[in-house]
């Protein structure tokens, strides 16, 4: 094999300085001639202001749960109230007494939803409306039982 004369045997080497340096000048030219948008502007929001408290504010009803269970037992909102073999339901009556006495303060209507098991007495029922009748409650329903 021939070996080439010296003219012939350089090494090729490019020279990226220049092609740097014209990056440079055009990332300056597009930092300068670029205008920022703000686009905050374009989104179309409305916050809240100071508005006054509603003159009538909608007050929601005061509702509470009795739960007449298979063995005689009366639960309001989950705590026992009674025994039950009480057909007058002391306990009950002045706790719905004081509930709708509260709740009247407040300007609140006071709802009582009775759930009765299926397996409960219809005597058991008639004494927790009676106990409602004495509290002066007078919206109450009948909601489904648990069993």
């Amino acid at each position: 094999m021939a070996r080439l004369p010296k003219v012939f045997q350089t090494e090729d080497k490019v020279d990226l300085t220049p092609m740097i340096d014209v990056v440079f000048l055009l990332l300056v030219y597009f930092m300068v001639t670029t205008t920022i948008v703000q686009e905050e502007s374009d989104i179309s929001l409305t916050l809240p202001s100071d508005t006054p408290p509603a003159k009538n504010p909608t007050n929601m009803p005061s509702e509470h749960i009795i739960d007449i269970l298979g063995d005689g037992q009366v639960l309001l909102n989950g705590a026992p109230v009674d025994t039950p073999e009480s057909r007058d339901m002391p306990q009950l009556t002045r706790t719905l007494t004081r509930l709708g006495m509260a709740d009247k303060r407040m300007n609140i209507e006071t709802i009582i939803t009775i759930q009765a098991d299926d397996d409960s007495l219809h005597q058991k029922s008639i004494d927790v409306l009676n106990a409602c009748a004495a509290a002066g409650l007078k919206i109450v329903s009948f909601g489904q039982g648990s069993g």
